[in-house]
């Protein structure tokens, strides 16, 4: 059973690669995967897993890639620089965020809602490294959490889209 998370996912504020709001609230209905990622990591190739499962799922998913330069100083790029690279690379179309950080004394809302079981109601997590990534349900609702080594393509995290 899912306890009332104190704050909805849907009202949190952060911005595209781009620099325009992203309303998450216009994703209810559908399953959220939000991705930390980062350019220069041994976990980057997951972001042509991550684009098939989001062609895969598109009716019922939306990946949300978060750009971090926190671990090991792997996404160094300037929002260009990212977007460049992650669609040369790996033909990336899913929605990516602004740069952030993911802990610390100046973690992102987003971050501070997905790792701490008071505002999501479910559990309390520690960002290990780049490409963890989070599952939020079509109502808004934490699911579930996979480390780096997890592929998006793991049935571990398939079990929740099917």
């Amino acid at each position: 059973m899912i306890a009332t998370a104190t704050q909805s996912v849907y009202n949190i504020k952060i911005d595209s690669l781009q620099g325009d709001p992203i309303d998450l609230g216009r994703f209810k209905g559908k399953k959220i995967l939000i991705v930390n990622v980062a350019s220069k990591c041994g976990f980057t190739s997951q972001y042509r897993d991550l684009q098939a499962l989001q062609d895969k799922y598109i009716e019922s998913l939306v990946i949300i890639g978060v750009p971090c330069n926190q671990f090991g100083e792997q996404e160094l790029g300037s929002a260009s620089d990212i977007q460049e690279f992650c669609k040369v690379n790996y033909g990336v179309s899913f929605l990516m965020t602004e740069k952030i950080n993911v802990k610390g004394a100046h973690k992102h809302p987003l971050y501070t809602w997905l790792t701490e079981k008071s505002l999501n109601g479910k559990q309390t997590t520690t960002i290990k490294w780049n490409f963890q990534k989070y599952l939020i349900d079509e109502n808004g609702n934490f699911l579930d959490y996979f480390y780096s080594i997890t592929n998006p393509s793991s049935s571990r995290l398939l079990k929740y889209l099917k």
